[in-house]
């Protein structure tokens, strides 16, 4: 059973696995095929992905590939809290450059999922945050592109300084969204 809950981007939904716990613990299918597909979600998962950000103020993006390696991606936290965000970089999308964000954690048990031609980072909330996600293409490192996290075009409103942040060298030298290789809608 899955609670899925439409953020407000075309294709960007919160999931909710159902938990089922007693004294020992808990159990849950994170992922089921069948169940998404009754959902209306008939993807094809090829990769599985998993991150440690040791640090609180970690930021991880905005990443996306281009067609035709473009991916789907379903994001959750096993360990910890960030803030998800996507971000519609196609062009003629009556939305482009809108972003949503979501705070995913290991406590609320929810998921994300950043359809292809959304570009997709977060910044963890607590130290130690592990992320996985699953991906509907393989990684391609020729198609791999990137967007300034602090894009004042996109102008998204991250919870923690700028000063604080942490961020890879490819991360702080990505280009704005006006400058990047993007989508056609």
């Amino acid at each position: 059973m899955l609670e899925i809950r439409n953020l407000g981007l075309d294709g960007v939904l919160e999931i909710v696995p159902k938990r089922f716990g007693d004294d020992r613990g808990f159990f849950s299918e994170t992922y089921n095929a069948a169940r998404f597909s009754e959902a209306g979600i008939d993807l094809v998962f090829v990769q599985d992905n998993h991150s440690l950000s040791a640090a609180k103020g970690v930021v991880r993006g905005l990443h996306y590939q281009l067609s035709p390696r473009a991916q789907d991606k379903l994001v959750r936290v096993i360990r910890g809290s960030i803030i998800d965000v996507a971000v519609d970089i196609r062009k003629g999308s009556p939305t482009f450059g809108k972003w949503v964000a979501l705070e995913l954690s290991a406590q609320k048990w929810n998921q994300i999922l950043v359809p292809k031609g959304f570009a997709h980072g977060f910044m963890t909330l607590e130290e130690n945050t592990e992320v996985i996600y699953k991906v509907t293409d393989y990684y391609s490192p020729e198609h791999d592109r990137s967007i300034r996290f602090d894009d004042p075009q996109i102008g998204i409103e991250w919870p923690i300084p700028s000063d604080q942040i942490q961020l890879s060298d490819k991360d702080r030298s990505a280009p704005s969204l006006a400058d990047a290789e993007t989508f056609i809608f």
